[in-house]
């Protein structure tokens, strides 16, 4: 435990608090460990010494527990700003002004340059009285780093995909209109067809945004209807027939009977549609599409629907199988943003289920996922 009486010098000096008031009464009074907490705490008393320096402030600081306890905050913990002030001397929570109630999060500095993200709350006998307690917690930096890197990735792939079809369309608009009378009735349909095309694809990209927003803050909406999952995936392979794909590239096999399955169709459809897109562009030979009733992934329910979906090509790696459902993930020359299969596994997961990746047996990528049958509370 970081917390407690301490052997460090000074810790029993006639200016400390003795031993037994220097446990942080408001955790042990919760029961609560200051060792499980993923964020540093460090605690100075009255005076200004350290009473708690818990195992994450130990691995932030890299300064160990037992080295802190006892000490003076400002040599226990010496930060500076980013111009190279020295933070408690700046900020004087003991000796400032007694209105203060605490210091917003901010970048600082431990020795040696390493960031860590500091905030600080001031604990008064009242509202304008002394300090009796001073808490700080401490953040390490890599956490938001990697979510800045991840936003400045997406805004930067967003850009890119926009620009192809944006440019085409500026291009042809601007070509039509300047010349409209140069060009044969064949020549303008021509025009206007890859204009078409390619605002739906800017569409299909905001879609894509949309839904990743929704999906990383929670609110993914779910509108459950009575879904024929089968004839579902028929509409798909018929549309890819329909667009030039041979009819027996398919292979549809629906076990009977099914149970009911209650699922947000459009969402569904984009599931399958992913799926089926991935194998017809990625995959070889045969793409089967296998539909039954499995066990529920949600507890408390027995029975669920299961939907894999196989090809014969090369397979996904096995080093990159535990990457596939991530942002951006392309594999070896693949094309698109690399977010539809984030976006599918954020569907599924929304509707209580779940999805895997593996090995088919014909040596291609299998994609299963498994839908409970969620069926409303009157239907049971």
């Amino acid at each position: 435990m970081s917390v407690g009486t301490s052997s460090a010098p000074g810790a029993q000096d006639a200016g400390s608090p003795p031993a037994a008031s220097r446990q942080p009464g408001d955790l042990a009074g919760l029961g609560i460990d200051p060792d499980m907490l993923p964020d540093g705490l460090v605690v100075a008393d009255e005076q200004g010494r350290v009473v708690c320096f818990n195992a994450a402030a130990e691995r932030i600081t890299a300064v160990r527990a037992r080295d802190a306890l006892g000490q003076p905050l400002e040599k226990a913990l010496p930060l500076e700003d980013l111009e190279g002030r020295r933070w408690w001397q700046l900020t004087d929570p003991y000796g400032g002004l007694a209105i203060r109630v605490g210091q917003p999060e901010r970048n600082l500095l431990l020795p040696g340059g390493r960031e860590v993200l500091v905030s600080a709350r001031y604990v008064r006998t009242r509202p304008t009285g002394p300090l009796r307690r001073l808490v700080v917690t401490l953040r390490d930096t890599e956490a938001r780093r990697r979510t800045e890197r991840s936003h400045a990735e997406l805004i930067a792939t967003v850009a890119h995909e926009l620009r192809s079809p944006l440019t085409s369309v500026k291009g042809f608009t601007a070509t039509l209109l300047a010349k409209w009378e140069r060009f044969t009735d064949d020549q303008k349909r021509l025009m206007l067809e890859t204009v078409d095309a390619d605002a739906d694809r800017v569409t299909r990209l905001i879609a894509e945004l949309l839904d990743i927003s929704r999906i990383d803050s929670g609110r993914l909406e779910v509108r459950r209807q009575p879904v024929d999952i089968g004839a579902a995936v028929g509409r798909h392979i018929q549309s890819y027939v329909a667009a030039g794909q041979p009819a027996d590239r398919f292979l549809l096999r629906v076990q009977q009977p099914l149970p009911d399955l209650w699922a947000d169709p459009d969402k569904i459809d984009q599931v399958l549609s992913n799926l089926l897109e991935n194998a017809v562009r990625h995959g070889e030979g045969t793409v089967t599409i296998d539909v039954t009733a499995t066990a529920s992934p949600r507890e408390g329910e027995d029975i669920g629907t299961s939907v894999t979906v196989s090809d014969e090509g090369p397979g996904i790696p096995e080093e990159s199988m535990n990457r596939v459902f991530t942002r951006f993930w392309r594999g070896s020359k693949r094309g698109g943003t690399g977010l539809g299969l984030y976006i599918v596994k954020g569907i599924v997961e929304a509707h209580g289920g779940t999805i895997t990746v593996g090995r088919a047996p014909g040596a291609g990528a299998e994609f299963r996922f498994t839908l409970p049958v969620s069926a409303p509370a009157y239907l049971a």
